[in-house]
């Protein structure tokens, strides 16, 4: 069986401990699976980090990831974005059907991360665009993020560093009889 390369992540820039703003050490690495829309996987390393301050350990995501999706961040995209019937992702239709189902229950949530973001950092804020966007959800995260190709990482990416980030299941599990 052949076996997809490696690629080590690692960020060029000095981001702070998302908890409380303290530098943070490499402490070792962890794999990560990632799928591509064609279905073929890669494995990424990436650093584990911990905050010198409250020693909380923390995961270098690439703008590629979505937490705790396995999906590359562009197939999820493609599938908010687009219309079904438009989507060319290697995936089943009840893993599309999630994505969608995962998106719109936290897009309200999202989109305050961002403002708050942006209030904190005292962000400039586009104004509504007259034109009509791909989607209602794209237009209204566009304010914040650009509405070019790309936009759900960095949509992504603040919030993460931010720690607010929420854990989600993309998938349902049921009880035990």
């Amino acid at each position: 069986m052949r076996r997809s390369p490696a690629f080590f992540v690692r960020c060029a820039e000095v981001v702070p401990s998302p908890c409380c703003s303290e530098s943070l050490s490499v402490i070792g690495s962890r794999s990560r699976k990632l799928v591509h829309a064609t279905g073929e996987k890669s494995e990424l390393v990436i650093r584990r980090l911990r905050c010198i301050g409250c020693r909380k350990i923390h995961h270098e995501l690439p703008d590629c990831i979505v937490p705790y999706k396995r999906y590359e961040s562009a197939c999820v995209e493609n599938v908010i974005t687009l219309e079904p019937s438009e989507v060319d992702v290697a995936a089943d239709h009840s893993t599309l059907f999630r994505w969608r189902s995962w998106f719109c229950s936290l897009a309200a949530y999202l989109l305050g991360c961002l403002e708050s973001i942006a209030i904190r950092f005292h962000l400039e804020v586009v104004e509504e665009s007259s034109a009509p966007s791909q989607t209602a959800h794209h237009s209204r995260f566009g304010r914040y993020v650009g509405d070019a190709y790309g936009w759900l990482s960095r949509v992504v990416r603040p919030i993460a560093n931010s720690n607010l980030w929420v854990h989600t299941r993309s998938a349902f599990l049921s009880e035990a009889p």
